[in-house]
C-alpha cells in the first residue's frame, strides 16, 4: 500500500487581538519580551479571584464602527478585528474573490456569555420586555463564523468547533481538511473568546481552576513552574488564512508556513481532569505526526498547551519526554497572554508561525525555577534563536479533548 501523500495547508496570512495587543505586531512584540498581561479586572471587583488577562485598549466602536459594534457580542469583535487583519496580511481582496469558494471555521467554547449574563440582569430588574431582541443572535456560539462571512462575504462551508480549550486548534485542523477535499480554495480559521464574566470566572474558581495569586496578578501564569498554581483566565482572537498551495502559488502569495498535520484523541477520562497517563495527548501527537508524514525527531520546537495548572503541565511534560527524547525548544505563551479558552489554539499556531519565520522561540514568563520533575527544555528568560523546520502546537480542553498542528516552514 502506498503511503498517502502528505497535504499542506499554506498559511498566507494571520490576525491577532490577544493580551498582549492589538495586531500580530504589538502581541508578537510583548510575547518575544516575555511580559505578563494579567491585571486586576476592575469588571470583577468583589470575586475571590479578580484578575485577567484583557486585550488593552480595545475599542469596539472605534476598530468596528458603533453600528456594527452595537448589535454583537464582544467575541464577534475580537474575531472580526483579527480577521481584518489575517485578510489585509493575506493580500486578498473579498469584493473580488469567489465567495463559494472561501469558507470559515472558527473556535468558541463560550459564546456570547457577556451578552447574556447582561440580559438575565435586565429579566430579573426590568422583566422580559425589556430584554434585547438581539440576545440570541448575540450570545449564539455559531454566530461568530456567521458574522465573519457576512463581514467579507465567504459563501463556502461555514462552522463552529466547540472543543474547550482546543477549540480553535480543532477550527484549523477542520479548515484544513476543507481544502484537503477541494471544497474550498481559502478557510479563515481560527478562534475567538470573551467570557470573562462573574458567572465564568466564578464557576472557574469553584473548580479550583485558577490562580490565586491576588496579591501579585502578574506572576500568576507561571507555566512548568515548581509553584504553579492554575491559569489566569483571558480573551483574544487569532485567525489565519489557510489556502491550498496551488491557489496561494498561482496568485502570488507569500506563504508564511504550512499546517502540515492535524491529530486528535479522547482521554474518555474525566470532565476535567486530564489522564495521567497521557495516552491521549500523545495520541493525538503521533497522529499529527503521522499526518504530516514526520519522525518525532523531526520537531524543532513545540509550543505547548502549558496552562500553568499543576496536573495539565505535568501530563504535557510527562508525553513531551516520551515522545521527544531529543529535547525540542519547548514554550507556553499563556505565561504573557493567559488562557483563552476556545482562542488559545489559534493565538498559538500563530506564534508558532512567527516562531517559524523568525527563528526565534519566546520565553515562558513568570519561569524562575522550573519544576525539577517534568525535566523538558523550556525556553524561559529571553527568547532563543532556533532554526524551526517543524514544529507542533498542542491544544487540551475539559471533557478530554486533544488536538495538535503540525507546522512547518514553507
Amino acid at each position: 500500500m502506498l503511503e498517502p501523500t502528505p497535504f499542506h495547508a499554506a498559511v498566507t496570512g494571520i490576525g491577532l487581538v490577544t493580551p498582549a495587543g492589538i495586531g500580530v505586531e504589538a502581541s508578537w512584540r510583548t510575547i518575544l519580551a516575555g511580559r505578563p498581561t494579567a491585571t486586576v479586572d476592575h469588571a470583577l471587583e468583589g470575586m475571590p479571584v479578580d484578575f485577567t488577562c484583557r486585550v488593552p485598549g480595545f475599542d469596539a466602536d472605534a476598530l468596528l464602527g458603533r453600528r456594527t459594534a452595537w448589535r454583537l457580542d464582544r467575541y464577534v469583535h475580537l474575531a472580526l478585528v483579527a480577521a481584518r487583519e489575517a485578510i489585509a496580511d493575506a493580500g486578498l481582496d473579498p469584493s473580488s474573490w469567489d465567495g463559494s469558494r472561501v469558507g470559515v471555521v472558527m473556535g468558541n467554547a463560550l459564546g456570547g456569555v457577556a451578552t447574556f449574563a447582561a440580559q438575565h440582569e435586565t429579566l430579573l430588574t426590568d422583566g422580559a420586555g425589556k430584554v434585547s431582541s438581539l440576545l440570541i443572535p448575540m450570545m449564539g456560539v455559531n454566530m461568530v463564523a456567521g458574522y465573519l462571512a457576512i463581514d467579507c462575504g465567504a459563501l463556502g462551508p461555514n462552522l463552529v468547533t466547540t472543543t474547550a480549550c482546543a477549540s480553535a486548534t480543532t477550527a484549523i485542523g477542520t479548515a484544513r481538511d476543507l481544502l484537503r477535499s477541494g471544497r474550498c480554495d481559502v478557510v479563515l480559521a481560527g478562534g475567538a473568546e470573551a467570557g470573562l464574566s462573574k458567572p465564568i470566572l466564578a464557576g472557574f474558581t469553584r473548580m479550583g481552576a485558577l490562580s490565586g495569586r491576588v496579591d501579585d496578578p502578574a506572576a500568576a501564569s507561571r507555566p512548568f513552574e515548581q509553584d504553579r498554581d492554575g491559569f489566569v483566565a483571558a480573551e483574544g482572537a487569532g485567525v489565519l488564512v489557510l489556502e491550498r498551495e496551488e491557489h496561494a502559488v498561482a496568485r502570488g502569495a507569500r506563504i508564511r508556513a504550512r499546517v502540515s498535520g492535524y491529530g486528535a484523541s479522547a482521554d474518555a477520562h474525566h470532565a476535567t481532569a486530564p489522564d495521567p497517563s497521557g495516552a491521549g495527548v500523545e495520541a493525538a501527537i503521533r497522529s499529527a505526526l503521522d499526518d504530516a508524514g514526520l519522525a518525532p525527531s523531526d520537531v524543532d520546537h513545540v509550543n505547548a498547551h502549558g496552562t500553568s495548572t499543576r496536573p495539565g503541565d505535568a501530563v504535557e511534560a510527562q508525553v513531551l519526554r516520551r515522545l521527544f527524547p531529543d529535547g525540542p525548544a519547548v514554550t507556553s505563551v499563556k505565561g504573557v497572554t493567559g488562557h483563552s479558552l476556545g482562542a488559545a489554539g489559534a493565538i498559538e499556531a500563530a506564534c508558532t508561525v512567527l516562531s517559524i519565520e523568525d527563528g526565534l522561540v519566546p520565553p515562558t514568563a513568570n519561569l524562575d525555577t522550573p519544576d525539577p520533575e517534568l525535566d523538558i527544555d523550556v525556553v524561559h528568560t529571553a527568547p532563543r534563536a532556533v532554526a524551526v523546520a517543524a514544529a507542533t502546537s498542542n491544544s487540551f480542553g475539559f471533557g478530554g479533548q486533544n488536538a495538535v498542528l503540525v507546522l512547518t516552514a514553507a
